[in-house]
Order: C-alpha cells, then structure tokens, then sequence
C-alpha cells in the first residue's frame, strides 16, 4: 500500500482513546478495592445470626372435625434478638404459622418489616390460626391420642428474608427459617393461665434458626 493511501491518525482521536482506556481501568481498580474492603469488614465483624425464643402461647382451639379437618387458634409470643455489635438486621419478610406432625395447621400470618438495629429486640404476638384446615386422615387419631396422654407438640414456624446492614453497605437478601418447638400440656389445670376462653402457657422456648 502506498503512503497516499494511508489514512492520517487523529492525534485527539488517540489522546481520547488513552484516557477511556485509563478511566476504565481506574474505575476496574476502584471497583475491585472497594469489594475488597466490603469482604474484609465481613470476615472481620463475623455475623451471628438473630436468636428467638418463643416465650408463651394462648390456645383457644385445637380440635378436628371428622377424620381430615383441623381447627386450631393460637395466640403466639416469639422474641427476636440481634446479638450482633457493628450489624444491623432488615426483616423484610415474615410469616408464621403452625405444623403438627409435620403437617401446617393454620395459615400463614404476617409480620410487619422491620430493622433490628445492634443489640436491639424485637418481640412479636401474633394470632395464627385455622379453620376445617384439610390434613391427612391419621392426623385426627393421632392428635386425640396425644391429647389423652396429656401432651400435644405443635412447631410454631417463621420464614422470611433478611438483610444484613454494616455502616452504609446492605447486603442482598438471605432466606431466614425459625423453628420453635411448643409443647403443650393439656388437660391440666395447673400448667396454664386463664386468659378469656382461652390457655396460656408459658415456654420459654429457644428455636433454632438457619440463614
């Protein structure tokens, strides 16, 4: 190719191109820098996960109807604690219910969002409950059988997402499962309080959490 036919490079054209290339670069470095640090005050401040405890329930229904359809009506206390010093706790999502041998009794109820700020406590006194809720045919026998040796388990379960907060960072959402164990004695006066038409029964229960 002859030097007639070579095209004149622009020399602000070059100049310009240098400088994105160096901005993209600074900003890959920053970028980088800035995740390394966010990683670092992670490992560092090690966050624990939020301990519950579920401190009473109300019973006011717990009977089934036929072989298959389960009333039931709970009024719950459940605790929540950040144990954590530098980290904050959004509950962006929560809902709780009942399970009785596995099987959910009533429906899903749920808990306004809320931050839960370092150390901070959360206390939560929902109403769950059921109505001629379908469950499988042994589930009656079962639930009489336990009502007449004195003793019904019932798991009070919370499901919902969190997020965690250090200083202006948020991190993305996390799956968060509490379960609470609630046994209740029945058909003894003395293991409960009167409240209206209904039981209370304090528990003091520590549930087991997953995040």
């Amino acid at each position: 190719m002859s030097e007639k036919n070579q095209k004149p490079v622009c020399p602000n054209h070059a100049h310009r191109h240098r400088r994105l290339r160096r901005f993209c670069a600074g900003l890959l470095i920053f970028n980088f820098i800035l995740l390394l640090i966010i990683l670092l005050i992670w490992a560092i401040l090690q966050p624990t996960k939020p301990r519950f405890v579920l401190q009473d329930a109300t019973l006011y229904a717990l009977n089934v109807s036929g072989p298959s359809l389960l009333t039931s009506n709970f009024q719950i206390t459940i605790q929540s604690r950040n144990p954590n010093d530098h980290l904050g706790i959004y509950y962006d999502k929560l809902i709780v219910y009942a399970t009785y041998r596995n099987q959910q009794i009533t429906y899903a109820t749920a808990i306004p969002p809320v931050y839960q700020g370092h150390k901070d406590v959360n206390i939560w006194s929902p109403f769950i409950y059921g109505t001629a809720v379908p469950v499988a045919p042994y589930i009656g026998s079962q639930l009489t059988q336990d009502q007449s040796v004195g003793q019904v388990l019932v798991v009070i379960k919370i499901d919902g997402r969190v997020r965690w907060k250090v200083g202006t960072f948020i991190s993305s959402r996390y799956h968060l499962h509490v379960r609470c164990r609630a046994p209740i004695i029945v058909g003894n006066p003395n293991t409960g309080v009167m409240v209206g038409t209904g039981v209370k029964y304090q528990l003091f229960q520590r549930c087991g959490v997953s995040v």
